[in-house]
């Protein structure tokens, strides 16, 4: 043993790749249905590697801790910016009225129940499940005019609170939000989910069964039907079913094959390939005539693109407008916003920096793609001047402080990451090909980059971490629990009587001002919609820079 905690002490990036490889193990257990995820794993795992007392140098923790806010930043901030809008003013009110509760909550039972900075950090961080915290009240603390050593003792407390009621928290704010909320609120989130499926443009069918509706389309080879259709236009026949997409994709004549146009007139003998959602098709087939297998017509290429929502004139338009003006041969399987699937009804507003995944012809694609602007490029490369740029400058603007009523304001050098993470990320939002991160590159910021943070936090609190939790107590327990669902239950009363908020959208705020992903899961299923989403993306991106700024905040009221 004593070998191997040499061989680590010498070669401390060891220590970091062996602790992120069991915070990865270990965030895979489960407790009950709950998963305790690569994050809260990645940390157990460094404080137990810390008790053999393993220096790293904090710098590490630094580069990695900027790199997850730019990522964070960037995967939010055209959804940020689009929230200062006056239509989105209900979902701001919502999330200030949250996060400012959840703060003053942390600090009046931290001061009733004697807590250190730290441990208020801590218990800030993980009642909200909000990582970030852990880094910007560190570097606060860091400024205070104390000895090194009481420092030293309350940046390490703050991982051991944030360990205890992050399990606390999330589970808690779970329960509530999908189970709970709706019975207080005496409310259905299934019939919820049924009538905003409804007001979108989506049938009870659709809304049943949204993973094959919405994600799976057919492509079917028909002999046309010559009694009904003889005579029609191929606009006529696609317009059959109003709220419905059928489109023709190819034509077999006595000639020969043709691509389909609007005004080709369809004749006896004519064969078709027809494309639809596979409920369209099974309710329609027998109008379109015979079902025939013909190898030729059905075997001709379709190219899948991934594309981004530049052109400002698309934003606020539904998906029916667009898919009436450019949908002519698209099929569109799926809609992302923040890294959030979206419900895609023909109601379903898009805003600036939305990705469509479409398929279709090639010369549909292409017209489509030209039309909106921008087509994801197939590539694996990242702007890393772009990234490097975006971490420098939010550096400078971290290190500016002001007062308000007494009480430092600052973001420090890596709370100014996320924020020109907004900034960049709304800005490759407005011109695509300036700044690309592909996803898996995000991923890695966003992932690797607060886990290993994490895991060297946990790492640094590891020696402290039994007398830091004696020290707390069960108390903890009890304090995540108060600090994790009272600001929810007032916000769930301020959404539903003051801002006459629709329920389902409410709860996916209400998660996404708590940045818990989870909760807003649990809330989808308990409703079997993915409705919810509607009201997440933006409450997110404003909970993560309100929580974030309230690091420095605490440290702030608990030194007051």
């Amino acid at each position: 043993m004593q070998a191997i905690t040499d061989i680590l002490r010498h070669h401390s990036e060891l220590a970091v790749f062996l602790t992120l490889a069991g915070g990865f193990v270990i965030g895979k257990f489960r407790v009950g249905s709950f998963t305790l995820g690569p994050m809260l794993g990645t940390l157990f795992a460094g404080m137990v590697i810390g008790l053999l007392d393993i220096p790293i140098a904090p710098i590490v923790k630094t580069i990695f801790f900027d790199l997850f806010l730019f990522a964070t930043g960037y995967k939010v901030g055209p959804q940020f910016f689009y929230g200062l809008k006056k239509e989105a003013l209900p979902q701001l009110a919502l999330t200030f009225v949250i996060c400012t509760t959840c703060l003053l909550t942390a600090v009046v039972i931290s001061k009733l129940l004697g807590y250190d900075v730290g441990t208020a950090a801590g218990l800030l961080a993980g009642a909200f499940s909000e990582s970030t915290v852990i880094g910007t009240a560190g570097d606060a603390i860091q400024k205070l005019a104390l000895p090194d050593a009481e420092k030293v003792g309350m940046v390490n407390n703050i991982p051991v609170a944030y360990a205890v009621t992050y399990l606390v928290g999330t589970t808690a704010n779970v329960w509530f939000l999908s189970t709970m909320a709706p019975k207080l609120m005496r409310v259905n989130l299934k019939e919820e989910g049924l009538k905003l499926a409804k007001k979108f443009g989506a049938d009870k069918q659709e809304s049943d069964d949204l993973n094959l509706v919405f994600k799976e389309w057919s492509l079917r080879a028909f002999r046309l039907n010559a009694q009904r259709w003889a005579g029609k236009s191929v606009k006529e026949f696609e317009e059959q079913l109003p709220g419905k997409r059928i489109m023709v994709e190819r034509i077999k004549k006595p000639t020969g094959i043709v691509d389909p146009a609007p005004d080709i007139v369809l004749e006896e003998g004519d064969l078709i390939v027809v494309a639809s959602r596979h409920a369209v098709m099974l309710e329609m087939m027998s109008t379109f005539g015979e079902e025939i297998f013909d190898r030729e017509m059905l075997d001709f290429p379709l190219i899948h693109l991934e594309m981004t929502v530049s052109r400002k004139e698309l934003a606020d338009k539904t998906l029916g407008q667009l898919a009436a003006e450019y949908g002519q041969g698209i099929m569109l399987s799926r809609l992302m916003r923040s890294g959030q699937e979206l419900p895609f009804e023909s109601g379903t507003v898009i805003h600036l920096g939305d990705v469509l995944y479409i398929s279709g012809r090639e010369k549909d694609v292409k017209r489509t793609a030209q039309a909106f602007g921008f087509v994801e490029r197939d590539t694996v490369q990242t702007d890393i001047i772009f990234v490097s740029i975006g971490i420098v400058l939010g550096g400078l603007i971290g290190m500016l402080a002001f007062s308000i009523g007494g009480i430092a304001i600052t973001l420090s050098t890596s709370g100014g990451a996320l924020v020109m993470g907004l900034v960049f990320g709304w800005f490759h939002a407005r011109h695509p090909k300036i700044g690309r991160i592909p996803e898996p590159a995000l991923w890695l910021f966003d992932t690797m980059g607060l886990a290993t943070f994490l895991g060297i936090v946990g790492l640094a609190a590891g020696p402290t971490f039994i007398s830091g939790l004696k020290a707390t107590g069960v108390t903890i327990i009890f304090a995540g629990l108060v600090v994790a669902l009272l600001p929810h239950i007032i916000g769930m009363f301020f959404g539903k009587y003051v801002l006459r908020m629709n329920p389902l959208i409410l709860l996916g705020a209400q998660s996404g001002a708590g940045t818990t992903t989870t909760a807003l899961k649990a809330i989808q299923d308990a409703a079997q919609s993915k409705h919810p989403v509607l009201g997440y993306t933006i409450p997110y991106a404003l909970g993560n820079i309100l929580l974030t700024a309230w690091g420095p905040v605490i440290v702030s009221l608990m030194t007051m």
